[in-house]
């Protein structure tokens, strides 16, 4: 055994056998005295049986018994090659990922590698392919950096919640360019990687879209594949702001901004 995680399989494995059909999960460390990996196996706090989040607790918890080396989690019943989920992981921690199957046991050990995942056709995982993550991707592409949010599913619809766009955006480099559902007039406006913010059926904003131009947007709702789509009356009726990046508007129209969050 060269690699020391495989060290940790039969222990990952036991933990994901006792958690199906759930994803189980774990944080891999060195422990400090000896030198020696051990796996702290974690709470998934996620809801559904597919993917996982380790609770922050346990992440401590295995923080505060060795130096972490690597994440680790189980697939039910499908192969241990990462999805494209688990590759935006792997680059989002800067650490490998051990994947083992269950029942069979066969497992991968996967190196970060500045894998990139596709603004197009990525499946819908929350909080790591939404539609924030695809909006953070595009804008990065256009050279603009936004921060990453933490977000519990269904924050939209809690009723002391905060509100992941409109408490945000203000600082992150955006203005309000409409503060409504578009009218034919307002659609004139609209200009390539203006963000678009929108409310379905949610006690706030829960959805956002980026305008391509030409009437197409590029967004990713849940239980979709990122996609682009016509921007069409269905979109316009919930929309609630359109925003603009700073970076993306000329000077003369940086000093007339109002730069105030939209309410």
């Amino acid at each position: 055994m060269n690699d020391p995680l495989l060290y940790v399989i039969p222990h990952v494995i036991i933990h994901a056998q006792s958690e199906m059909p759930r994803e189980c999960c774990g944080v891999v460390v060195v422990l400090p005295r000896t030198n020696n990996v051990h796996y702290v196996a974690c709470n998934n706090i996620r809801q559904e049986t597919e993917h996982f989040i380790i609770d922050p607790k346990d992440y401590v918890r295995a923080e505060d018994t060795g130096r972490v080396v690597a994440i680790a989690h189980s697939h039910v019943y499908e192969p241990p090659v990462p999805s494209l989920a688990d590759l935006a992981g792997i680059e989002r921690t800067g650490l490998p990922w051990l994947i083992v199957n269950v029942p069979i046991g066969s497992h991968t050990i996967t190196q970060p590698s500045g894998f990139k995942a596709p603004l197009l056709g990525r499946p819908f995982v929350h909080g790591v392919h939404d539609c924030y993550a695809l909006v953070r991707d595009a804008y990065a592409e256009q050279g603009i950096a936004l921060n990453d949010y933490a977000r519990r599913y269904g924050w939209w619809n809690d009723e002391d919640g905060s509100n992941l766009y409109r408490e945000n955006f203000a600082a992150e480099g955006f203005v309000p360019v409409i503060v409504h559902s578009p009218t034919s007039d307002d659609l004139k406006l609209l200009r390539p990687f203006d963000l678009i913010l929108m409310n379905i059926r949610a006690r706030r904003e829960n959805h956002m879209a980026i305008y391509l131009g030409g009437g197409v947007i590029l967004h990713h709702l849940i239980g979709t594949a990122s996609r682009r789509e016509a921007y069409q009356e269905f979109y316009q009726r919930r929309t609630t702001a359109v925003l603009r990046h700073r970076d993306l508007m000329p000077a003369s129209e940086t000093d007339h901004a109002d730069s105030t969050p939209v309410r």
